[in-house]
């Protein structure tokens, strides 16, 4: 401090009195402090575990503000915002519906366990919500709910807000409305208004539980299903799994287009039958007439239970794949041209004179053919395969071509690359279905590279006719190659792998060639084999079979007479399909001979079927067709090398 300025007075001793009044006040700073302290550290303790009973699966109402988001109603009238509970995740509404909601209720009890959950977890009054119907969209609030109908009483809120397609619905007509339904408004249709403070968060997320099952779970006829089963197992899981497949794309979209088609026909023909059943109930007469209705009954019964059959194969995710569908039936081959020529398509990004000129040595010399070519160019060669006609020819000239689309050929041509197959690459873009589907009669596939990301169908499907694949490489993530009833494949010199099944084929018995292919580092099964389970009294005829040949043709194939183990499938499934795969063998060359052998044996139970069905009916004429149908069968020379679950395995179902 400089020179001259004032000086602070010195501190004056304090006498006894002054000091202990200092003590205390200091001691009451410190107990407050203490108090604030032990006060935060409260507000900051976690709060304790939620007993196992509790329905709350997303977490405390007592903490404070909302977890969950807002959404903004379309439209023209300016609702409040509401919650926005649409877009919970599959483990979210599985583990709601699983451990809160259904429990391991019966068919019919789901009315009853849903009440329960409700009354524990939904506000009763106190709340608004938008009430939404096809026809108009209403503001209202809720003064009592009725939990055994799943139904809320509710009033028109003030101001009142309601926007309709047509202009009829005043302020009066909703009020009588609501009069005719006695106020009882079902909880499906509400839309909880948002709040911020957390306190109806349970109520907006129990009404989107309730909303999304009625929608997307639950099925008019399942109240009427056996219950001896477990209606979650049965059926809300495997709907639920379809449901989110669906919206992540896992799904083929002529697959989800066939169960659409197949759950509205189900559904017509249950409120045709609900209807006839209600006529012939209140009926007393035992008239003709009544007969005759009994009888539809019957009909629609058994129509409706096969449409029950087909949409549990689909709603189930194994067999869904497994067993397919008929996407690509009716598809139409165009034939022959009008002016009956015969066009060679080449397709190439870019044309090159050297190109050129190659290629008029190697493939269009018109002396090879003895007649002029009609030539066409292209730079797209799903173009060229869509703009083709029986006995059309498509070259591929080396480059690397994205497609967007399907390979749909219902015509006998060719396609065939110009030069070694790594160099002639066709890749699927994006996620997608089926790569190549083929229902020509005679389909030959030479010196490509296909390759297939990402999809949820196999990169080869042969649905009908003769397909031949020879030197040829496959790089895919699916299901592989598929045959499917009644259709041909002949493969030789290629190379496939990344699938995760290989080779499936549905009900009758596949004509099948594979000679000098490697099979790998495929997730599944080198090759599958689909076929149906086999009555035990036809069984020895197989067993007869497999005594005679456990030898191999030749000494560079072995034979494995080990057997199959069983390995275990999901419950859902345990019982529709068995499953048996091969035990490991040599890693270079192995399963040739068993897979040729399972084949034929196959074919002499479908045989021995065959023939115990004509001698019911008194019919002793021989099948000598046997052998004629192994001629088709030549599986020589294949590598499966690093496929996870073996070379070749075997669904029965």
């Amino acid at each position: 401090m400089a020179d001259g300025e004032p000086q602070p007075p010195a501190a004056l001793p304090q006498s006894g009195e002054a000091a202990g009044e200092e003590a205390q006040r200091e001691a009451q700073r410190r107990a407050v402090a203490e108090g604030g302290l032990q006060e935060r550290a409260a507000e900051l303790k976690p709060d304790p575990p939620q007993e196992d009973d509790d329905c709350s699966d997303y977490g405390s109402r007592d903490k404070p503000g909302t977890t969950l988001g807002r959404t903004v109603p379309d439209g023209n009238v300016l609702f409040p915002d509401i919650f926005q509970t649409d877009h919970l995740l599959f483990y979210e509404r599985f583990k709601a519906y699983q451990d809160y909601i259904l429990a391991d209720c019966k068919a019919s009890e789901v009315k009853e366990f849903t009440a329960e959950y409700l009354e524990k977890v939904l506000e009763p009054l106190g709340w608004q919500a938008i009430w939404r119907t096809n026809v108009f969209e209403v503001l209202v609030e809720v003064v009592d709910v009725e939990y055994s109908a799943l139904k809320a009483v509710v009033q028109l809120s003030e101001p009142f807000l309601c926007e309709s397609q047509v202009s009829t619905f005043t302020l009066e007509c909703m009020r009588e409305l609501l009069e005719l339904k006695e106020h009882q408004i079902p909880l499906q249709e509400l839309w909880v208004v948002y709040d911020e403070s957390g306190e109806f968060d349970q109520t907006a997320l129990a009404i989107e539980h309730v909303r999304f099952f009625y929608k997307c779970i639950w099925r008019t006829w399942d109240e009427e299903e056996e219950d001896d089963f477990d209606y979650f197992v049965r059926c809300v899981e495997p709907r639920l799994r379809l449901h989110y497949d669906i919206l992540e794309h896992r799904v083929p979209s002529g697959l989800v287009a066939d169960y659409q088609n197949l759950l509205s026909q189900c559904e017509e023909l249950y409120r045709k039958f609900l209807n006839l059943r209600s006529s012939i109930s209140s009926s007393d007469s035992d008239s003709e007439v009544e007969n005759v209705s009994m009888v539809e009954g019957l009909k629609l019964y058994e129509k409706i239970e096969h449409l029950k059959q087909k949409l549990k194969l689909i709603e189930n995710p194994l067999l869904r794949y497994v067993f397919g569908y008929q996407k690509y039936s009716g598809l139409q081959a165009k034939g022959l041209r009008p002016t009956g020529t015969k066009i060679t398509h080449v397709v190439s990004s870019t044309m090159m004179a050297s190109l050129l000129q190659s290629l008029i040595r190697d493939k269009l010399c018109p002396e090879s053919y003895g007649e002029e070519l009609e030539i066409q160019f292209h730079s797209d060669p799903l173009a060229a395969v869509n703009a083709c006609y029986e006995g059309d020819t498509v070259i591929i000239c080396p480059g690397h071509y994205v497609v967007d689309g399907v390979f749909c050929i219902a015509d006998s041509i060719e396609l065939e690359g110009y030069g070694l197959p790594d160099d002639i690459v066709i890749e699927k873009q994006g996620k997608g279905d089926n790569f190549v589907d083929c229902t020509g009669a005679n389909i030959k596939i030479s010196s490509l590279k296909l390759v297939q990301h990402d999809a949820v169908e196999g990169i080869l499907n042969v649905h009908h006719g003769k397909t031949t694949l020879e030197n040829c490489v496959l790089q895919c993530e699916t299901t592989g190659i598929t045959v499917r009833t009644s259709a041909e494949l002949l493969m030789k010199n290629s190379d496939l792998y990344g699938a995760k099944n290989f080779l499936d084929e549905n009900y009758d018995i596949p004509k099948i060639t594979m000679v000098n292919n490697m099979i790998h580092n495929n997730e599944g099964y080198g090759v599958v084999l689909v076929k149906p389970t086999i009555p035990s009294d036809v069984k020895d005829v197989s067993a007869e079979r497999r005594e005679g040949n456990t030898q191999p043709h030749s000494g560079d194939e072995r034979a494995c007479v080990e057997g199959f183990r069983h390995e275990e499938l999901p419950e859902c499934v345990t019982d529709e399909l068995e499953l048996y795969e091969q035990a490991e063998i040599s890693e270079q060359t192995e399963s040739n001979y068993e897979i040729a052998n399972e084949l034929g044996a196959t074919s002499a139970k479908k045989s021995q079927m065959h023939k115990k069905r004509l001698s019911e009916l008194g019919i002793t004429e021989a099948d000598d067709n046997l052998m004629s149908q192994e001629m088709f069968v030549s599986i020589v020379g294949n590598q499966f090398k690093w496929n996870g679950k073996g070379s070749f395995g075997i669904f029965l179902f």
